[in-house]
């Protein structure tokens, strides 16, 4: 086999799907996706997912992410936080990550993945915690961080001690 038949998608005598590639080559999933992130069928009707890499305002994050909380999407508010983190300013990164975590732990949680859940609900609160005793700051853009880690502890024991899927919209958390 030469390097054209491996660039051409075929390997070792098979054909292999062409790849989902954005413009500078990296990976995208185009897969249709549920409510909580979910990937469904090819050809199934997901929901509208969030488009990658948007830069956003911090106010526009904050907004943004609870609406997507409060209509029961924390995989959809994840990504959001996840522009910010990796878009934003370096010390406040550190922030941005630790909301994205709450954001995949609930989402978790209402997957029924109770450990991971409460794994990921627990490291966003420590994160928080972490990066306002570094920043020297409680509440970044009107966000109380002291209550957003005690909502991540508590869910994060309730899940542990039920095993049962949550209602993401129900116990979603107010960033403000």
């Amino acid at each position: 086999m030469d390097r054209s038949d491996s660039a051409a998608g075929t390997g070792g005598g098979r054909a292999t799907a062409a790849r989902d590639r954005d413009d500078e080559g990296r990976a995208r999933n185009a897969r249709p996706r549920d409510g909580l992130g979910r990937p469904l069928p090819y050809g199934t009707a997901g929901v509208a997912r969030q488009p990658e890499g948007v830069v956003r305002t911090p106010e526009e994050t904050v907004t943004q992410a609870q609406a997507l909380l409060d209509a029961g999407r924390p995989f959809h508010a994840h990504e959001v936080f996840e522009d910010a983190w990796k878009s934003g300013p370096a010390p406040e990164r550190a922030l941005w990550r630790a909301l994205a975590q709450l954001a995949v732990g609930l989402t978790h949680a209402a997957r029924g993945n109770a450990r991971g859940g409460a794994r990921l609900l627990r490291r966003g609160a420590a994160g928080a915690q972490e990066w306002a005793a570094g920043a020297g700051e409680d509440r970044p853009y009107a966000m109380d961080l002291a209550a957003l880690s005690r909502w991540a502890r508590d869910l994060a024991d309730a899940v542990e001690s039920s095993g049962a899927a949550v209602d993401a919209r129900a116990l979603a958390p107010r960033l403000r």
